[in-house]
């Protein structure tokens, strides 16, 4: 397997909620700090920014059908994260009930990390691997 010294922090994944407000909450309570956040006159979430203390973000959208931005469905989303204490982030999502979909653990490749389910369904990976 190629690897490189270059870490990349400069996508922003979209997650589609149901409950974009919610599910905003849920990030910050696990460690993500809230950004932007713009509804429209429905208090539906048009665009929101939860950002990663080391780096990156995600936007949060509350899903709808007919926008091609925030067509995908609640729960569809996989996303990873880069950390530097994954143990650290693990308690944090252990001690919100978190369902955690894969434990923590140290892999071949040299990471540490775990995989997380938030409250939509999205799947969400936390760990060490950089690139």
């Amino acid at each position: 397997m190629a690897t490189t010294t270059r870490t990349d922090t400069n996508i922003w994944p979209l997650l589609p909620a149901a409950d974009a407000v919610a599910l905003r909450s849920w990030l910050a309570r696990i460690g993500f700090d809230e950004g932007v956040l713009v509804t429209n006159d429905d208090g539906n979430v048009q665009h929101s920014e939860m950002l990663w203390p080391e780096g990156g973000r995600l936007m949060v959208a509350t899903a709808d059908p007919t926008n091609d931005h925030h067509r995908g469905g609640p729960g569809s989303a996989s996303i990873y994260v880069v950390v530097g204490d994954p143990d650290g982030v693990h308690r944090r999502a252990r001690d919100l009930g978190a369902e955690i979909a894969r434990p923590l653990e140290d892999t071949d490749y040299g990471s540490r990390g775990f995989t997380v389910r938030d409250p939509e369904g999205n799947s969400i990976s936390f760990g060490t691997y950089s690139g």
